[in-house]
């Protein structure tokens, strides 16, 4: 994990990679719990036996399980020490280019693209890539906008 000790460190740092994120394994188990709090029961997902006759030969994840991986991958890449608080502010762009196979680890590769300064704090546009270890291809590319304050937003 990359540390910063102020917000305002990461002005110079647009159009570089600000940290990378452990790898985090996407189980069955993993699957099927998103499947239950999202009501997608899709059998490429929650049916092993059908999915191993399928385009992937087993089960895969949601794509937007793996996107909603986004927070807690970009916890583990990078912190900022004078930072209070932080809202998720919207996404630009969102692609899947490869599935994540069932029993995979993925990690996150954030490359700041933006930084515009607020009261209190600044947007921080984030070009996030989910790798799959051993994959040749990302499972999902995003362009993530964040707000983060040193102090409470007016």
């Amino acid at each position: 994990m990359k540390h910063y000790e102020r917000l305002q460190d990461l002005k110079a740092l647009v159009g570089t990679e600000v940290g990378t994120s452990d790898w985090v394994l996407i189980d069955q188990e993993r699957i099927d719990l998103f499947a239950r709090a999202t009501g997608d029961h899709q059998w490429i997902h929650v049916d092993p036996e059908r999915a191993a006759k399928g385009p992937y030969g087993g089960t895969v994840a949601h794509g937007f399980l793996t996107l909603s991986l986004l927070p807690a991958l970009g916890q583990a890449a990078f912190q900022i020490e004078d930072v209070r608080m932080g809202i998720n502010y919207g996404l630009n762009k969102v692609r899947f280019p490869a599935p994540v196979k069932s029993g995979t680890r993925v990690r996150g590769r954030f490359k700041l693209l933006a930084f515009d300064p607020l009261p209190g704090g600044a947007q921080l546009t984030i070009e996030v890539t989910i790798e799959v270890e051993a994959g040749d291809k990302p499972v999902c590319v995003a362009e993530a906008v964040s707000r983060r304050f040193t102090q409470a937003p007016a």
